[in-house]
């Protein structure tokens, strides 16, 4: 009977999950404690230890710089219990979608207010949640910070304009519009060079990101024409923030992000050799402080009253201009556009979704104020559309004033 209800409610919500698909959150070395290590090939990735390496303290096996909590964090409400009724067939929903998928955490909110908060695999709410390429976002607010306080003046100025090590480098010419865009025009490809950029800029004991970013030089085509997902575009958004900042990014996040934005807990960037951080992935957080950034977001900008990073940035966030029409919607992508490290998958630009390996996502829906955070450890399979689907659901239930 209550398989049959949460099916009803799943097709109400229209959402609908694949037949056999509730094997796919089963396992995962649970009989081990969920470690953290290498794996074989010194592969971080091994399933047997993706859900260890992904969350939980998992910085120890790598390098990561602190980024201190506030001593007052902001609000997050629990719903009422009229809010609880009005949100069940969303919950019973969520509920068969986290029995289908190995999902980590789950949390839907709106307006500041917690609807559904779910972990598995024994993740609690304390853990610290791996990003993967959520990160580019967390970078991109950074940017926009530095442009609401006059730090960086235009984002069609070039990085050499304000680092001087990359005078002469092709990255150092190439505008942060193109940049942030995923636009440069460097020859490069995400899968195939990903496996040398990660030993050098992260992994190795001399790792040093921004020797990765001065060395490739190698262009495919003119910046802005084309969108090519990739990690250098991050990583040299990096190096400007930190050069006009004068702090290292941690600290910058700290002082300009987390504490305004009222974290209830620390974050962590992974680091290279040198100390810099690797801002293309790897910062943790918890599920709850995810959440508060898409609140950040929902509410313009503003957290409790203040103003943290313009609304104007986030408006430029998600429209396109000529400049920018690589990236639109259906041009970037197919089923997405894409704009300063942001993904849409709407082409209007009112869902903004930032989008790591593995199926971390948070995504917000700017018009109702809805947020939904997920960390998980596996992306295959036909999971995209259910989660949609219960995003679009979350959105469209009524809830009392």
């Amino acid at each position: 009977m209550i398989q049959r209800r949460a099916l009803a409610a799943a097709l109400a919500a229209g959402i609908v999950l694949p037949r056999g698909a509730a094997a796919a959150a089963t396992g995962w070395q649970r009989r081990f404690g969920y470690p953290t290590g290498w794996g074989g090939n010194r592969n971080w990735t091994d399933k047997d230890y993706r859900i260890g390496n992904y969350s939980g303290g998992y910085e120890a096996m790598l390098r990561a710089r602190p980024i201190a909590a506030p001593a007052q964090a902001s609000t997050l409400k629990a719903a009422s219990t009229e809010g609880v009724k009005a949100f069940a067939p969303i919950t019973e929903s969520a509920a068969d979608y986290l029995k289908a998928w190995p999902v980590t955490g789950l949390l839907i909110a709106r307006k500041g207010t917690v609807l559904l908060e779910s972990y598995q695999f024994d993740r609690k709410p304390d853990m610290r949640m791996t990003s993967w390429s959520m990160a580019k976002s967390v970078t991109s607010l950074l940017l926009g910070i530095c442009l609401d306080r006059g730090l960086i003046r235009s984002m069609d100025d070039t990085p050499q304009m304000y680092v001087d090590e990359l005078k002469g480098t092709l990255h150092g010419g190439i505008a942060l519009r193109h940049l942030a865009n995923m636009s440069s025009g460097a020859a490069i490809l995400h899968d195939r060079d990903n496996p040398t950029i990660y030993p050098r800029a992260l992994l190795g004991s001399g790792s040093d990101l921004e020797a990765v970013v001065r060395g490739w030089n190698a262009v495919q085509e003119p910046p802005g024409t084309r969108y090519n997902y990739n990690e250098l575009c991050p990583l040299t958004i990096g190096m400007v923030i930190r050069q006009v900042t004068g702090k290292p990014l941690a600290a910058f996040c700290e002082e300009a992000l987390w504490q305004p934005l009222g974290a209830e807990g620390g974050a962590s960037w992974l680091c290279d050799s040198k100390g810099k951080e690797f801002n293309c992935i790897g910062f943790g957080a918890r599920l709850r402080d995810w959440a508060r950034l898409a609140q950040l977001i929902a509410q313009d900008g503003v957290m409790e009253g203040r103003q943290v990073v313009s609304k104007k940035w986030i408006d430029e966030c998600s429209s396109w201009s000529a400049a920018d029409a690589q990236g639109r919607h259906g041009t970037a992508m197919r089923l997405s556009g894409y704009k300063y490290f942001f993904w849409h998958p709407k082409p209007d630009g009112s869902w903004m979704m930032m989008n790591g390996h593995h199926g971390q996502r948070v995504l917000v829906d700017r018009v109702t104020q809805t947020v939904l955070v997920q960390t998980a450890v596996e992306s295959e399979g036909p999971w995209q559309a259910p989660f949609f689907q219960l995003f679009n659901a979350a959105t469209k239930i009524g809830l009392p004033a």
